[in-house]
């Protein structure tokens, strides 16, 4: 048996490294002066959303645009500092501000009762309505009352799936991205598509086997959100809001995408015709246009290749990292079942059993977005290696139990008659031979860890599945940007597997028998 001294210290190391910390400097109470002295306006987005709001430029790939791009460049311009935008998911836009990995997020966010119990809003920047789009051939569907039992796709987390689900009438389908629905619709498997005006001009408008039904449904209004408590910081952006409407910054922006409309006219009190050109609209259409020649495409894809490879890399080595935090943790874990004294068999089977029987998606919300309340930060990194070692952490344990388990108990008592410590049987004896067991599913949670890593955008990590999403939502192509990014997973994860077998091969070679 391993002396309970050594399993206190083991212990002790275990939970220093659960608690290790890459900590971001807690909030300011002034915020508006620290991103004034930082010299930087960062602001949350999700470019998987695609157009007209953040996007990957189609014409030179390491840049973004849209009009929320051009509209924080017009902020942080009279700020006084540079804009610069962070990646994360949609949905986790409003619990990223507590974070304080950005200090403002902006992309669409509908100024709604529940986001505004989540953040502070700025006033509206931009005023739109629902609109309600169906196939070309159908003539029965006129508004939303007609769809009486029918499937209804929306954006998810949106004002427009609030509105749905509170018609018990309509079956809604709720979608993560804004091509999908329309895709979806075209082929048949929903009846009608209910979206924000600027996504169905970009999506559902230039399909031309879709087309709009209906009035404008509803009241859409897109608002900037600061982090709650964090009033000046909203005051300052509603008095820059104002002035950009009033030098006709704001119409400039919205006109050139395609998006000026009469409620945002009328909201801004700017009562000028209307009927300017919309550049940047016509062009993403024809840069994204699936029509375009094979070359246009394949010359897409080749200079999509650099962006992939940057994420790939840090898809490596966040799987890598974690890999090494689990094999680590995970063979403390199975020393402490195996032959520590009570009650560290106890804690360990609790420790296997809660992480296994719980989502891995929630634990790394847990410890990024839930740690932050009891005064533990971390940074995107860091949270993601933790988050993705500890879970597998669980499984490695049971891995190096069942090697350990493997080896027969006369070999142990053996060592230790031959006036080995325990310690020394145990690193001498029994280790060398459980590790070859354990290999295989060793390499096998390495596999799925690897992919598995793409849950870490949720935490604003921006790794090759996320990549792929922004560069599909842009060009509208997930087949072929599927095939190449499943290449590179497959390309990447190789070398790992020869590796595995090599070292099977040659742990086993001393017990294969000439």
């Amino acid at each position: 048996m391993i002396s309970s001294r050594s399993f206190r210290a083991l212990a002790g190391f275990g939970l220093t490294l659960v608690l290790l910390v890459a900590a971001a400097p807690s909030a300011s109470a002034d915020q508006l002066a620290d991103l004034r002295k930082a010299g930087v306006l960062r602001w949350g987005s999700d470019a998987e959303g695609g157009a007209p709001y953040v996007m990957i430029d189609p014409r030179n790939k390491d840049a973004l645009i849209g009009y929320e791009v051009e509209l924080a460049d017009a902020l942080a311009a009279a700020l006084g500092v540079k804009a610069e935008m962070v990646q994360n998911d949609f949905k986790s836009l409003l619990p990223g501000l507590d974070t304080g990995n950005y200090d403002i997020a902006m992309n669409g966010l509908e100024i709604t009762p529940e986001n505004e119990q989540a953040a502070e809003f700025t006033h509206p920047y931009y005023l739109s309505f629902l609109q309600l789009s169906v196939r070309r051939e159908e003539h029965g569907v006129h508004s939303l009352a007609d769809l009486k039992g029918k499937k209804v796709g929306t954006l998810e987390a949106s004002l427009a799936e609030r509105l749905l689900r509170g018609m018990s009438t309509i079956e809604t389908l709720a979608y993560s991205g804004q091509h999908t629905p329309y895709e979806d619709l075209e082929i048949g498997r929903s009846e009608a598509v209910l979206m924000d005006s600027p996504i169905a001009v970009y999506y559902g408008k230039p399909n031309p086997k879709l087309k709009f039904v209906g009035d404008p449904v509803s009241e859409v209004r897109y608002g900037i959100a600061a982090k709650k408590g964090e009033t000046a910081l909203v005051a300052e952006l509603n008095r820059i809001l104002d002035r950009l409407a009033a030098d006709g910054t704001l119409r400039r922006i919205y006109e050139r995408w395609g998006m000026w409309n009469e409620q945002t006219a009328k909201y801004l009190g700017d009562t000028r015709p209307g009927g300017a050109p919309a550049p940047m609209y016509v062009q993403f259409l024809k840069d994204t246009d699936q029509e375009r020649t094979l070359g246009d495409r394949l010359s897409d894809y080749l200079t999509s290749l650099p962006l992939l490879a940057r994420s790939a890399c840090v898809t490596l080595g966040i799987s890598a990292a974690s890999m090494m935090v689990a094999m680590l943790v995970g063979m403390m874990l199975a020393l402490m079942r195996l032959y520590a004294p009570a009650p560290f068999p106890w804690l360990a089977v609790a420790y296997i059993e809660l992480v296994r029987g719980t989502p891995l998606l929630i634990q790394l919300y847990l410890i990024y977005y839930g740690l932050p309340n009891i005064g533990i930060q971390l940074s995107p990194p860091v949270a993601a290696i933790l988050g993705l070692g500890l879970n597998y952490a669980a499984s490695e344990a049971e891995n190096y139990r069942a090697g350990i388990l493997s080896i027969p108990r006369g070999q142990l008592e053996a060592a230790l008659a031959l006036s080995m410590s325990s310690r020394q049987a145990i690193r001498h004896v029994v280790l060398p031979q459980a590790v070859r067991v354990a290999l295989p599913p060793v390499t096998n949670d390495f596999l799925a860890l690897f992919k598995d890593s793409s849950l870490v955008s949720v935490i604003t990590m921006v790794e090759l599945t996320k990549t792929y999403g922004q560069l599909a939502a842009t060009y509208n192509d997930y087949i072929n940007y599927g095939l190449i990014t499943a290449a590179i997973y497959f390309l990447l994860g190789l070398p790992f597997v020869r590796l595995a077998r090599t070292l099977e091969q040659r742990l086993g070679a001393a017990y294969r028998t000439a």
